[in-house]
């Protein structure tokens, strides 16, 4: 196939964070408002009428195993009853007694293998309630609300002597420290980024979750009392002045940047990482993408990168994956929306080179893999096709083969054990082999969901809690 004449406009990755007010974590304007458009939301919102008629068909099963189903254990049947009678405000309060970040879980967790996965409603072969839009309903009322001026609840006093530190903006360290601010502790976030958030506000598909909306969810945080600063922990602060200020420190920093493929051309113009990708488009409103695009992995990070790319203006859009379609890591749900977006799948395939002219990618070389013996985790090895190099011709290649373990800064802090790059913990509290270091979300569990990062900064926050009230201190 000849190469297409149309080349991606090349962003300079960095230029947002320079050009950003350092102490402004909610510059909106700065979202592109074409995104709207472009990126419509993947399930709609249920009007007012849809959700009462929704509500009415739960059971609100006594023993809610949507309820069990949750990370964070909302209690569904009652947030839905509330919807049902009328109570919207009493179901999203419902909900965020549970999981303070009720409003992006509602748009980002896969339900179908969670809360509405473990609907009675499926074991008798019918629709399940639709869990998770009725929670967006009430959130949205809600954050509707809150921007009215309605709080969640007044900033608690600060009735602890003791501060607590959250290296890191994201999930985790969001629920952590509005758990311990409700319960009075002095909190500060530190998180290197323009805007907060994590992956919430930078890695999310759009049509999943608007950085606007995860933006709402650190503000009603910030509102709570909650103290942000913009710095970059190890560098412009050390970690140990963080120790000498604060009693306690999460470590809710996720994982680092994207593996890289370590094949030859990966520097070239045209190279963009999936979740730099991701960044790109929901803040930079000069992105721009066509011709044609190759992604390179199977998870849903992939998916969704070849998902924009498509609503982003590509011509065509190639996905490929070293193994099989029955192998993917991917939802299935969110593979068999990629199909319906346009996408199209190459299996058994593995980059060699990423080839390239004048300093920009051409093509991508491939080489056929075929399937062998499990291996001990009984997944199938792949091994490479002798001969079999091709080179299939693109204008944008988007790596997306998963993150690298995020190290450095662990490295500075002193006895924290580290197995395979992740940071080992006591599960049920959330403390690390340090007493004083206490971690969750992706940077523990190596990436999973909002939701189970939620749940980890909440179990962490309670246990860091009790751990100060009994001994006033570390």
């Amino acid at each position: 196939m000849s190469k297409t004449d149309v080349t991606p406009k090349q962003v300079d990755p960095d230029s947002e964070a320079r050009n950003s007010p350092a102490r402004n974590p909610y510059p909106v304007s700065r979202i592109p408002a074409s995104n709207e458009e472009r990126f419509p939301d993947l399930h709609p919102a249920l009007d007012p009428l849809e959700a009462v008629i929704e509500a009415n068909r739960c059971l609100f099963c006594y023993d809610a195993p949507c309820t069990n189903a949750c990370p964070t254990h909302i209690d569904v049947p009652r947030f839905i009853k509330k919807i049902a009678t009328g109570n919207v405000r009493g179901s999203a309060l419902t909900i965020l007694n549970s999981n303070v970040l009720g409003l992006s879980c509602s748009r980002v967790c896969p339900v179908d293998v969670l809360c509405e996965g473990a609907c009675v409603m499926v074991r008798e072969n019918h629709k399940p309630i639709e869990i998770g839009r009725l929670q967006r309903f009430a959130m949205d009322r809600f954050y509707e609300d809150f921007a009215k001026g309605k709080p969640w609840n007044d900033p608690a006093p600060v009735t602890h002597p003791q501060k607590v530190a959250c290296i890191g903006g994201g999930p985790a360290s969001l629920a952590c420290a509005a758990e311990l601010r409700r319960r009075g502790f002095a909190v500060t976030i530190f998180d290197n980024r323009p805007l907060p958030g994590g992956l919430n506000t930078y890695g999310v598909a759009e049509y999943k979750l608007r950085p606007a909306d995860s933006l709402k969810e650190v503000e009603m945080i910030r509102s709570l009392g909650v103290e942000f600063r913009q710095a970059m922990v190890g560098e412009s602060v050390s970690v140990e002045e963080i120790e000498d200020e604060f009693a306690l420190i999460f470590i809710g920093l996720g994982l680092g940047t994207m593996e890289r493929l370590d094949i030859p051309g990966e520097e070239l113009l045209g190279v963009i990482d999936a979740l730099r990708f991701i960044e790109r488009y929901k803040t930079a409103p000069d992105f721009e993408v066509s011709g044609r695009v190759v992604v390179i992995g199977g998870g849903n990070t992939a998916i969704d990168a070849a998902n924009a790319a498509r609503r982003l203006g590509a011509d065509e859009v190639h996905l490929f994956y070293r193994r099989t379609e029955r192998e993917m890591p991917a939802f299935k749900f969110e593979y068999d929306h990629s199909k319906v977006e346009g996408v199209r799948f190459h299996w058994l395939a593995q980059p060699a080179e990423i080839v390239g002219a004048n300093s920009r990618v051409t093509a991508v070389r491939f080489m056929d893999m075929r399937l062998g013996e499990p291996d001990a985790s009984g997944r199938a090895t792949v091994a490479p096709v002798p001969g079999s190099e091709y080179d299939f011709q693109c204008d944008m290649a988007i790596p997306a083969i998963g993150q690298a373990r995020l190290t450095s800064l662990l490295e500075k802090t002193r006895d924290i054990s580290l197995k395979r790059g992740l940071v080992v913990v006591d599960r049920a509290t959330g403390r690390t082999t340090n007493v004083r270091y206490f971690a969750g979300g992706d940077c523990v569990n190596g990436g999973r969901e909002v939701v189970d990062a939620v749940a980890d900064g909440k179990r962490a926050a309670l246990a860091m809690a009790a751990q100060l009230t009994s001994t006033g201190g570390a």
